[in-house]
């Protein structure tokens, strides 16, 4: 069980960010603060492993609030959810995945 913090983005419609509450966002990528804007508090509660959440992976969820300290989870129909540091996870315009 991780006590978790819920933040909305202001600037991106759907857009919500996963940390620990003890920690807060120090440990969220300043690139990435910088895009989703000042959070918005909307949820505090206990992820754990049986808690089934609305769009995003439980399981994933808590593997990268251990590892990273963040867990971002995209709007439906950009991506489901994202990780990776926001190098990773952001792509300039005209770019495009090698997937």
């Amino acid at each position: 069980m991780v006590p978790c913090r819920l933040l909305r983005s202001p600037r991106k419609e759907g857009m919500y960010l996963f940390v620990k509450r003890e920690e807060g966002l120090e440990r969220v990528p300043e690139a990435l603060l910088s895009m989703f804007g000042d959070p918005e508090s909307a949820l505090v509660f206990a992820l754990e492993p049986s808690r089934k959440l609305a769009l995003a992976d439980t399981v994933t969820g808590l593997a990268a609030l251990e590892s990273e300290g963040y867990y971002v989870q995209m709007p439906p129909g950009k991506r489901e959810s994202a990780s990776e540091p926001p190098e990773q996870s952001l792509t300039t315009k005209g770019e495009t995945d090698a997937h």
